[in-house]
């Protein structure tokens, strides 16, 4: 049996998330410590009673989930002896879960990750006026057919597929006429359903590029070591292990495609047969299914999940 282990990104967030984790094990409570230490925050706060409002807050709710992540990362390696270095033949995470991928394999400090995912979500919050930009899930189109129609809806303006998730979902970012076009097209070239996400801005695509340059810039004066296990990056659905190639990637991700479909899938080709998604919900291990059909996908966020993880390798 060979394990990856991946890391879920934002929409992930619900109020309560980590409570259970907090109140069963020591480890879970140190790491939701530090990282209200490493942003001045009583951030656990609002992960644990909310409001959901501020929960959403892109600035909130992405160095959350990494908390969240992290704390069932550290529970497992007490509770269940986990080593990723070890055990783990792949990490991933899927757009901000990629610094929870990294912060687990050692590239970064949490404390560090929480402050990047802090600047992150700032920065991509600030980068398009509100109302300007959108996200639509395009449902039953492949990669290639959502790539057609992003290009055929921009029109002057941005349009790119986001996510290429698996499974028939792509999601189109860019201008909100553009995207509310790429809807429309969308539906002429076959898709079941096209959704419009509650999303705050325009994500992965070129109007980020003011957050992408923010990221450069905070990334340059943040040590990074070697990852201890293959991280598969979002940009190019391959492993990459070089501090200086994984800043590259960080900075390319912003305004690039997440390559999740590809990423499992090369991972599957390696020999994974089993994914465990570390972290809140339970969406990358749905996808799973659906992307590589001899591959199972288990979500642990849990005490009860931590002790089925720890029965299933013992």
């Amino acid at each position: 049996m060979s394990l990856a282990f991946v890391f879920p990104g934002q929409g992930s967030q619900s109020v309560g998330m980590g409570r259970a984790l907090a109140e069963s094990f020591p480890q879970a409570q140190r790491v939701f410590a530090e990282v209200d230490d490493a942003l001045g925050q009583k951030l656990s706060a609002i992960m644990f009673d909310g409001p959901e409002g501020e929960l959403t807050l892109t600035a909130n709710a992405q160095p959350a989930l990494m908390a969240v992540s992290i704390a069932v990362l550290r529970v497992l390696e007490a509770e269940a002896g986990l080593d990723l270095a070890r055990d783990a033949a792949f990490i991933a995470g899927h757009s901000l879960g990629e610094y929870s991928a990294l912060a687990a394999a050692g590239t970064f400090t949490l404390a560090d990750t929480a402050r990047l995912l802090r600047l992150r979500g700032d920065a991509m919050q600030k980068a398009v006026a509100v109302g300007e930009g959108a996200m639509a899930a395009l449902l039953g189109l492949d990669y290639e057919t959502g790539v057609a129609v992003a290009a055929e809806a921009a029109q002057g303006q941005v349009c790119q597929i986001a996510n290429d998730n698996g499974g028939g979902q792509v999601v189109a970012s860019g201008n909100k006429a553009a995207v509310e076009r790429a809807m429309e097209i969308a539906k002429a070239h076959g898709a079941k359903r096209a959704i419009l996400l509650p999303v705050s801005a325009p994500f992965h695509c070129a109007l980020m590029q003011p957050a992408a340059d923010a990221m450069a810039r905070a990334l340059a004066g943040v040590v990074m070591r070697a990852p201890c296990v293959p991280v598969v990056a979002n940009v190019l659905a391959a492993p990459i292990t070089d501090p200086e190639d994984i800043r590259r990637r960080l900075v390319e991700q912003v305004t690039g495609t997440v390559r999740w479909r590809e990423s499992i899938a090369y991972m599957a080709h390696e020999g994974v047969d089993s994914f465990y998604e570390l972290g809140a919900g339970k969406v990358l291990s749905g996808l799973v299914k659906r992307i590589a059909a001899t591959a199972t996908g288990t979500a642990v966020n849990s005490p009860a999940d931590i002790e089925a993880y720890r029965s299933r390798q013992s």
